[in-house]
């Protein structure tokens, strides 16, 4: 079993987002789903067991913080496809229809997205979608990978 750790939004919240880091030692894998990935590159090195994905969000597009950073990502980790983004060019403020698209599209068995700061996790059409909700309001998650299946969990710093 591998278990996925997914933060997104730290929005500066540097000290919160190392807390995170450091309470998770058994997630070997990293998604920042943006809008504070330069938050993430002050810490990272204090994690060099950890593979970190990053991927554009707006707070990135509007401040040109980091460059090149893909607006999303797909990895198959534990033989399960996980499409992840910001969320932001999907419009998933105002639904989820064309992120259910793309992750259909890119054959994904997860879809990761932040962007909205709240937490979710439910499934739709076969796809786990999954929002960690705000690093920078202590919200971030986790999920649980193996052959059998995936085990979501929201988390709070809380």
């Amino acid at each position: 079993m591998k278990r996925v750790l997914v933060v997104s939004d730290s929005h500066g919240a540097v000290d919160k987002l190392d807390l995170i880091l450091s309470k998770q030692p058994q997630a070997k894998i990293v998604f920042h789903l943006g809008d504070g990935t330069r938050d993430l590159e002050l810490v990272k090195h204090k994690y060099p067991d950890k593979y970190f994905h990053c991927v554009e969000g707006n707070w990135e597009q509007a401040w040109r913080m980091i460059g090149d950073l893909p607006e999303y990502i797909v990895d198959e980790i534990e033989g399960k496809r996980f499409f992840a983004c910001h969320g932001h060019t999907f419009l998933v403020k105002y639904g989820l229809s064309s992120l259910v698209e793309i992750a259909k599209a890119e054959k994904a068995s997860v879809a990761l997205y932040g962007h909205t700061h709240r937490q979710d996790t439910h499934h739709r059409d076969g796809i786990l979608f999954f929002n960690p909700g705000s690093v920078r309001e202590g919200k971030f998650g986790a999920i649980d990978v193996a052959e059998n299946g995936i085990l979501p969990v929201l988390l709070n710093l809380d």
